[in-house]
Protein backbone atom coordinates (compact mmCIF):
# COMPACT_ATOMS: atom_id res chain seq x y z
CA UNK A 1 0.00 0.00 0.00
CA UNK A 2 1.27 3.24 -1.06
CA UNK A 3 1.31 6.51 1.40
CA UNK A 4 -0.34 9.45 0.13
CA UNK A 5 -1.53 13.00 1.34
CA UNK A 6 0.53 14.91 4.20
CA UNK A 7 2.74 13.33 5.88
CA UNK A 8 1.89 12.99 9.82
CA UNK A 9 4.68 13.43 12.14
CA UNK A 10 3.11 10.73 14.12
CA UNK A 11 4.01 8.35 10.83
CA UNK A 12 6.37 5.83 11.86
CA UNK A 13 10.46 7.04 10.52
CA UNK A 14 10.33 4.16 8.32
CA UNK A 15 7.10 4.47 6.76
CA UNK A 16 7.95 8.06 6.20
CA UNK A 17 10.99 7.08 4.17
CA UNK A 18 10.03 3.69 2.71
CA UNK A 19 7.20 3.01 -0.11
CA UNK A 20 4.54 0.89 1.97
CA UNK A 21 4.59 -2.18 -0.54
CA UNK A 22 8.60 -1.87 0.98
CA UNK A 23 8.17 -1.38 3.77
CA UNK A 24 5.92 -4.18 4.23
CA UNK A 25 8.77 -6.76 2.29
CA UNK A 26 11.10 -4.99 4.59
CA UNK A 27 9.27 -6.28 7.68
CA UNK A 28 8.29 -9.99 6.33
CA UNK A 29 12.10 -10.37 5.09
CA UNK A 30 13.48 -9.58 8.39
CA UNK A 31 11.07 -11.67 10.13
CA UNK A 32 12.09 -14.46 7.59
CA UNK A 33 15.38 -14.38 7.70
CA UNK A 34 15.08 -14.28 11.87
CA UNK A 35 13.01 -17.45 11.31
CA UNK A 36 15.54 -18.85 8.61
CA UNK A 37 18.58 -18.37 11.28
CA UNK A 38 16.97 -19.88 14.37
CA UNK A 39 16.19 -22.94 12.16
CA UNK A 40 19.40 -23.36 10.96
CA UNK A 41 21.03 -23.40 14.33
CA UNK A 42 18.11 -26.13 15.19
CA UNK A 43 18.97 -27.60 12.70
CA UNK A 44 23.18 -28.00 13.08
CA UNK A 45 22.07 -29.53 16.40
CA UNK A 46 20.07 -32.06 14.84
CA UNK A 47 22.29 -32.89 11.87
CA UNK A 48 24.84 -35.22 13.90
CA UNK A 49 20.98 -37.45 14.47
CA UNK A 50 20.73 -37.94 10.67
CA UNK A 51 23.74 -38.41 9.29
CA UNK A 52 23.48 -42.51 9.88
CA UNK A 53 20.67 -43.79 7.12
CA UNK A 54 17.62 -45.05 9.43
CA UNK A 55 16.87 -48.90 10.07
CA UNK A 56 14.26 -50.73 8.17
CA UNK A 57 13.00 -54.32 8.48
CA UNK A 58 14.69 -56.64 6.70
CA UNK A 59 12.95 -57.17 2.80
CA UNK A 60 13.45 -60.30 3.63
CA UNK A 61 9.95 -60.40 6.33
CA UNK A 62 8.21 -58.96 2.78
CA UNK A 63 6.89 -61.89 0.86
CA UNK A 64 4.52 -62.91 3.94
CA UNK A 65 1.41 -61.05 3.99
CA UNK A 66 1.61 -61.93 8.21
CA UNK A 67 4.88 -60.08 8.69
CA UNK A 68 4.16 -56.70 6.10
CA UNK A 69 4.36 -53.73 7.89
CA UNK A 70 1.42 -52.26 8.62
CA UNK A 71 0.56 -48.67 6.45
CA UNK A 72 -2.87 -48.45 7.40
CA UNK A 73 -4.89 -46.77 4.38
CA UNK A 74 -2.81 -44.43 3.29
CA UNK A 75 0.44 -44.90 0.89
CA UNK A 76 3.80 -44.99 2.56
CA UNK A 77 5.34 -41.62 2.42
CA UNK A 78 8.78 -41.19 1.17
CA UNK A 79 11.02 -37.89 2.73
CA UNK A 80 13.76 -36.78 0.57
CA UNK A 81 15.97 -34.42 2.03
CA UNK A 82 18.15 -31.13 0.30
CA UNK A 83 21.60 -30.52 -0.70
CA UNK A 84 24.32 -30.99 1.75
CA UNK A 85 21.36 -32.33 4.04
CA UNK A 86 20.26 -35.23 6.08
CA UNK A 87 16.73 -36.47 7.26
CA UNK A 88 17.04 -34.67 10.31
CA UNK A 89 15.40 -31.65 8.46
CA UNK A 90 12.27 -33.89 8.45
CA UNK A 91 12.11 -34.41 12.37
CA UNK A 92 8.86 -32.44 12.61
CA UNK A 93 6.84 -32.74 9.39
CA UNK A 94 7.64 -36.61 10.01
CA UNK A 95 5.89 -36.16 13.60
CA UNK A 96 3.45 -34.18 12.14
CA UNK A 97 2.52 -36.72 9.44
CA UNK A 98 2.13 -39.91 11.76
CA UNK A 99 -0.56 -37.57 14.13
CA UNK A 100 -2.31 -37.36 11.45
CA UNK A 101 -3.02 -41.07 10.08
CA UNK A 102 0.52 -41.92 8.15
CA UNK A 103 1.95 -44.90 9.95
CA UNK A 104 4.75 -45.63 7.59
CA UNK A 105 7.47 -42.98 6.76
CA UNK A 106 10.79 -43.07 5.86
CA UNK A 107 14.10 -41.17 4.91
CA UNK A 108 16.13 -41.29 2.24
CA UNK A 109 19.78 -40.60 2.72
CA UNK A 110 22.35 -40.16 0.04
CA UNK A 111 25.82 -39.01 0.39
CA UNK A 112 26.70 -35.10 0.28
CA UNK A 113 29.45 -36.18 -1.98
CA UNK A 114 26.57 -37.33 -4.78
CA UNK A 115 27.20 -35.60 -7.97
CA UNK A 116 24.56 -36.82 -10.42
CA UNK A 117 21.20 -36.25 -10.29
CA UNK A 118 20.09 -39.13 -12.25
CA UNK A 119 22.50 -41.69 -10.23
CA UNK A 120 20.20 -40.54 -7.23
CA UNK A 121 17.05 -41.06 -8.83
CA UNK A 122 18.58 -45.00 -9.38
CA UNK A 123 19.03 -44.77 -6.02
CA UNK A 124 15.17 -43.36 -4.75
CA UNK A 125 13.86 -46.38 -7.07
CA UNK A 126 15.67 -49.17 -5.72
CA UNK A 127 14.48 -47.46 -2.39
CA UNK A 128 10.92 -47.20 -3.41
CA UNK A 129 10.84 -50.66 -4.67
CA UNK A 130 12.14 -52.34 -1.46
CA UNK A 131 9.53 -50.27 0.58
CA UNK A 132 6.43 -51.39 -1.97
CA UNK A 133 8.10 -55.26 -0.96
CA UNK A 134 7.95 -54.75 2.69
CA UNK A 135 4.60 -52.83 2.61
CA UNK A 136 2.61 -54.50 -0.02
CA UNK A 137 1.94 -51.18 -1.51
CA UNK A 138 1.55 -50.33 -5.15
CA UNK A 139 2.82 -47.11 -4.77
CA UNK A 140 3.96 -44.47 -2.44
CA UNK A 141 3.55 -40.54 -2.03
CA UNK A 142 7.64 -38.57 -2.01
CA UNK A 143 7.65 -35.21 -0.04
CA UNK A 144 10.81 -33.91 -1.55
CA UNK A 145 12.91 -30.93 -0.22
CA UNK A 146 14.73 -28.15 -2.37
CA UNK A 147 17.24 -30.79 -4.65
CA UNK A 148 15.33 -33.56 -3.50
CA UNK A 149 12.24 -32.94 -5.26
CA UNK A 150 14.06 -32.17 -8.62
CA UNK A 151 16.28 -35.91 -7.69
CA UNK A 152 12.30 -37.44 -6.86
CA UNK A 153 10.73 -35.71 -10.19
CA UNK A 154 13.20 -36.92 -12.34
CA UNK A 155 13.11 -40.69 -10.91
CA UNK A 156 9.15 -39.96 -11.92
CA UNK A 157 9.52 -38.32 -15.11
CA UNK A 158 12.56 -39.92 -16.57
CA UNK A 159 12.90 -43.74 -15.16
CA UNK A 160 9.56 -44.25 -14.91
CA UNK A 161 8.18 -43.73 -11.44
CA UNK A 162 4.79 -42.69 -12.19
CA UNK A 163 4.34 -45.84 -11.32
CA UNK A 164 5.11 -46.43 -7.94
CA UNK A 165 4.75 -42.40 -7.31
CA UNK A 166 1.13 -41.57 -6.54
CA UNK A 167 1.73 -37.89 -5.39
CA UNK A 168 5.07 -36.28 -5.17
CA UNK A 169 5.15 -32.82 -2.94
CA UNK A 170 8.04 -30.13 -3.80
CA UNK A 171 9.55 -27.51 -1.11
CA UNK A 172 11.25 -25.27 -3.00
CA UNK A 173 12.83 -27.02 -5.63
CA UNK A 174 14.52 -26.19 -8.61
CA UNK A 175 12.26 -27.01 -11.32
CA UNK A 176 13.80 -24.62 -13.95
CA UNK A 177 16.86 -24.37 -11.84
CA UNK A 178 18.37 -21.25 -9.64
CA UNK A 179 21.23 -19.03 -10.19
CA UNK A 180 21.84 -18.67 -7.02
CA UNK A 181 25.44 -18.98 -5.43
CA UNK A 182 27.58 -18.82 -9.27
CA UNK A 183 30.35 -19.81 -6.82
CA UNK A 184 29.40 -22.99 -6.29
CA UNK A 185 29.43 -24.49 -9.74
CA UNK A 186 32.46 -26.15 -8.85
CA UNK A 187 30.02 -29.25 -7.62
CA UNK A 188 28.55 -31.30 -10.19
CA UNK A 189 25.19 -31.65 -8.88
CA UNK A 190 25.00 -27.97 -8.50
CA UNK A 191 25.67 -27.20 -11.81
CA UNK A 192 22.90 -29.48 -12.95
CA UNK A 193 20.68 -27.33 -11.02
CA UNK A 194 21.48 -24.59 -13.34
CA UNK A 195 19.12 -23.44 -15.93
CA UNK A 196 19.90 -24.79 -19.33
CA UNK A 197 21.67 -27.81 -17.54
CA UNK A 198 21.15 -31.65 -19.14
CA UNK A 199 19.15 -32.39 -16.37
CA UNK A 200 16.92 -29.52 -16.84
CA UNK A 201 16.42 -29.83 -20.37
CA UNK A 202 15.70 -33.58 -20.05
CA UNK A 203 12.60 -32.94 -17.37
CA UNK A 204 11.69 -30.40 -20.20
CA UNK A 205 10.90 -33.16 -22.48
CA UNK A 206 7.61 -34.24 -23.24
CA UNK A 207 5.99 -36.71 -20.43
CA UNK A 208 2.92 -37.92 -22.09
CA UNK A 209 0.57 -40.15 -19.98
CA UNK A 210 2.69 -39.59 -16.56
CA UNK A 211 0.66 -41.07 -13.68
CA UNK A 212 1.91 -39.00 -10.30
CA UNK A 213 0.34 -35.95 -9.53
CA UNK A 214 2.57 -32.87 -8.82
CA UNK A 215 2.08 -30.24 -5.74
CA UNK A 216 5.02 -27.69 -5.86
CA UNK A 217 5.21 -25.38 -2.66
CA UNK A 218 7.56 -22.00 -3.48
CA UNK A 219 8.04 -19.44 -0.70
CA UNK A 220 8.23 -15.62 -2.14
CA UNK A 221 11.05 -15.05 0.53
CA UNK A 222 13.01 -18.14 -1.31
CA UNK A 223 16.76 -16.83 -0.93
CA UNK A 224 18.10 -19.96 -3.03
CA UNK A 225 15.48 -20.02 -5.49
CA UNK A 226 16.66 -17.26 -8.87
CA UNK A 227 14.09 -16.68 -10.24
CA UNK A 228 11.70 -17.61 -6.97
CA UNK A 229 9.39 -18.76 -9.86
CA UNK A 230 11.75 -21.83 -10.57
CA UNK A 231 10.22 -23.75 -7.36
CA UNK A 232 6.83 -24.26 -9.24
CA UNK A 233 6.34 -26.58 -11.72
CA UNK A 234 5.48 -25.38 -15.08
CA UNK A 235 5.28 -28.63 -17.48
CA UNK A 236 2.11 -29.03 -20.40
CA UNK A 237 2.11 -32.81 -19.82
CA UNK A 238 2.35 -33.15 -15.82
CA UNK A 239 -0.87 -32.96 -13.65
CA UNK A 240 0.19 -30.52 -11.53
CA UNK A 241 -0.44 -27.83 -8.93
CA UNK A 242 1.66 -24.69 -7.16
CA UNK A 243 1.08 -23.32 -4.00
CA UNK A 244 2.57 -20.18 -3.09
CA UNK A 245 3.44 -19.74 0.41
CA UNK A 246 4.22 -15.85 1.87
CA UNK A 247 6.59 -15.16 4.29
CA UNK A 248 9.12 -17.81 4.99
CA UNK A 249 12.23 -18.81 3.47
CA UNK A 250 13.76 -21.66 2.11
CA UNK A 251 14.71 -23.64 5.15
CA UNK A 252 11.28 -23.35 6.82
CA UNK A 253 9.45 -25.20 3.96
CA UNK A 254 10.00 -28.82 5.36
CA UNK A 255 9.20 -27.26 9.15
CA UNK A 256 6.53 -24.88 8.87
CA UNK A 257 3.63 -26.22 10.89
CA UNK A 258 1.77 -24.23 8.16
CA UNK A 259 3.00 -25.74 5.45
CA UNK A 260 2.89 -29.12 7.10
CA UNK A 261 -0.55 -28.65 6.76
CA UNK A 262 -0.51 -27.99 3.81
CA UNK A 263 1.59 -30.93 2.45
CA UNK A 264 -1.19 -33.27 4.47
CA UNK A 265 -3.58 -31.52 2.38
CA UNK A 266 -1.97 -32.42 -0.80
CA UNK A 267 -1.31 -35.59 0.32
CA UNK A 268 -4.63 -36.77 1.32
CA UNK A 269 -6.18 -34.97 -1.31
CA UNK A 270 -7.97 -36.43 -4.57
CA UNK A 271 -6.80 -35.81 -8.36
CA UNK A 272 -8.92 -33.00 -9.34
CA UNK A 273 -6.71 -32.34 -12.87
CA UNK A 274 -8.10 -34.02 -15.87
CA UNK A 275 -6.27 -35.38 -18.95
CA UNK A 276 -7.51 -33.52 -22.11
CA UNK A 277 -5.53 -35.23 -24.59
CA UNK A 278 -1.74 -34.80 -25.20
CA UNK A 279 -1.77 -31.59 -22.24
CA UNK A 280 -2.97 -31.51 -18.80
CA UNK A 281 -4.84 -28.40 -17.50
CA UNK A 282 -3.00 -26.86 -14.57
CA UNK A 283 -4.81 -26.76 -10.98
CA UNK A 284 -4.38 -23.35 -9.71
CA UNK A 285 -4.50 -24.10 -5.44
CA UNK A 286 -3.94 -20.60 -4.64
CA UNK A 287 -1.46 -19.21 -2.08
CA UNK A 288 -0.67 -19.78 1.67
CA UNK A 289 0.24 -17.29 4.02
CA UNK A 290 2.13 -17.98 7.54
CA UNK A 291 3.59 -15.34 8.47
Amino acid sequence: MKVTGTESPLIPLRQRLLPGRLTGLSVALLKATALEIAILAGHLLLYPSGIVQERRASPALAPSDATRLPTGTKPPVVLLHGFIDNRSVFVLLRRNLAQHGRQHIESLNYSPLTYDIRTAAELLGRHIEDICERTGRDRVDIVGHSLGGLIARYYVQRLGGDLRVRTLVTLGTPHSGTRVVPLMNAHPIVRQMRPGSEVIKELCEPAPDCRTRFVSFWSDLDHLMDPLETAAIDHPDLLAQSVQVSGIGHLALPVHPAVATGIRQALDSEETTVRTGASEAVAEAGGLTVA
